[in-house]
């Protein structure tokens, strides 16, 4: 007979929390990996709170901790490099004598992980508008001169709001491909049931390697399992060089042939067979839902892909890059305005502005049209530049002649845009303004031309 366990046996060894990690209070442990441990952190001098990423060093680490030291220098090369809403942001990177760490934004939520299990799968059009927000951030990424290399659930943070996911961010640039830089890196890296063929064979990449990681993921959240799936690494490769994924509508009820078309188009063996770029990839994604090839679902009246896509088509955001484009969806103030809806009156003081994205306005002095705006122009826009009260007051009713849908902002919430941002309302209100001089000056040579 065995002899029963002594209590000591039982007892597990917690390791104790630190109370800080540098500068950073600790409130808790988020998690760790083969090589980090990830803290919830105070940061008192800011007043947020940030997630630390601590390198973890084992005794039994063969390589005395020179694999760790490159994941490390990898990110800690990032710090403050990469400002996009779908990208978590690296605020520091700081080397003591004991320990290394990287202080780096908090995301309220969770990984994507859970949601490829076969009994909480996310519905289509969430998980379409998941892909189309890391398309376009593997976009921005990708033109920073970097490639992820390991896209992957787990990778893939979700904001959670009552709930409900809101958005994703992308994390974990340990593994990511400066194409710039001079240092040499380490290849063949990244998670085997989303790697590319061409990272397996350690050959040159490009963005077609991130995208066929995020096909991977899209096929597992959409399935409930990833397009490939063994016990053996070997058979695993084997499948990755050799099998085609199973088709999507075999494996999920009510799936649109085209919703299995994009994904297995970002899948293809050979790269050349991908999308050419994240844009295209991006769109494909939008299309579908552009398209009613997903049903669409109750968590959102309309999708942040639709606005940003909207936002791309108005003359007004012509100048507006990706990232300045996703904070105004993120910013502005979207309303809807049914016929004969006053924006402004005349005698009213304004403090906001209005960009009409769809549907049309006219505009009335004294009772006499005087003007007719249609999508891609703005209104108010004199009242809320104006250096004084006193020329803050309309001078003018603007009506709503055909629903209107209008983003707005007010000085408060443009405050909270980027300076990037700002600098570019700033050259479209001066556009805004020069065809109004021009249209006043034509008015005035040749009253009868325009009338």
């Amino acid at each position: 007979m065995l002899n029963p366990p002594q209590s000591a046996d039982l007892d597990v060894e917690i390791p104790e929390l630190p109370a800080q990690i540098g500068k950073y209070r600790v409130l808790r442990k988020l998690g760790e990996g083969a090589t980090s441990e990830v803290f919830l952190c105070h940061d008192d001098f800011n007043n947020r709170d940030v997630a630390v990423k601590r390198v973890r060093v084992t005794n039994d680490d063969p390589t005395d901790g020179r694999y760790s030291e490159r994941f490390f220098n990898a990110e800690a090369a990032l710090v403050g490099r990469l400002q996009h809403p779908n990208v978590v942001k690296i605020y520091d990177a700081v080397v003591e004598p004991d320990t290394a760490y990287l202080v780096m934004e908090y995301v309220a939520g969770s990984t994507l992980r859970p949601f490829c299990r076969a009994d909480q799968l996310l519905s289509l059009e969430l998980i379409v508008e998941i892909g189309f927000k890391c398309a376009m951030a593997l976009g921005y990424v990708y033109r920073q001169g970097l490639i992820h290399r390991d896209v992957k659930p787990a990778n893939l943070l979700v904001v959670l709001n009552n709930g409900s996911i809101t958005d994703v961010k992308i994390t974990d640039f340990g593994s990511v491909l400066n194409l710039a830089s001079d240092v040499t890196q380490v290849y063949r890296v990244g998670s085997l049931a989303y790697m590319s063929p061409e990272q397996l064979d350690g050959g040159t990449l490009d963005c077609r390697a991130d995208m066929y990681s995020l096909g991977a993921v899209l096929y597992h959240l959409i399935a409930g399992r990833p397009p490939f799936d063994a016990q053996v690494q070997s058979a695993m490769m084997n499948q990755i060089y050799n099998q085609q994924p199973v088709p999507l509508t075999g494996l999920r009820s009510g799936l649109a042939d085209a919703v299995d078309q994009v994904i297995q188009r970002a899948l293809a063996k050979n790269p050349t067979m991908r999308y050419e770029n994240w844009e295209e990839f991006a769109q494909a994604l939008s299309s579908l839902i552009v398209n009613h090839e997903v049903p669409r679902g109750q968590l959102q009246g309309v999708l942040d892909s639709e606005r940003f896509n909207l936002l791309r088509s108005l003359d007004f955001f012509t100048s507006f890059g990706d990232v300045e484009l996703w904070e105004v969806v993120h910013r502005a103030k979207w309303q809807r305005f049914s016929f004969g809806h006053a924006l402004y009156r005349k005698g009213e003081e304004g403090r906001t502005f209005h960009i009409i994205a769809q549907g049309e306005v006219e505009v009335f002095r004294d009772g006499l049209k005087v003007a007719q705006l249609g999508s891609g122009t703005s209104v108010g826009e004199m009242a809320y530049l104006a250096p004084s009260p006193e020329l803050r007051l309309h001078s003018t009713d603007v009506i709503v002649t055909e629903a209107a849908t209008t983003i707005s902002f007010t000085p408060e919430t443009l405050a909270q845009v980027s300076p990037s941002c700002r600098h570019h309302f700033d050259d479209a209100f001066i556009r805004v303004l020069v065809r109004r001089l021009h249209a006043a000056h034509e008015a005035l040579a040749h009253p009868r031309r325009i009338l």
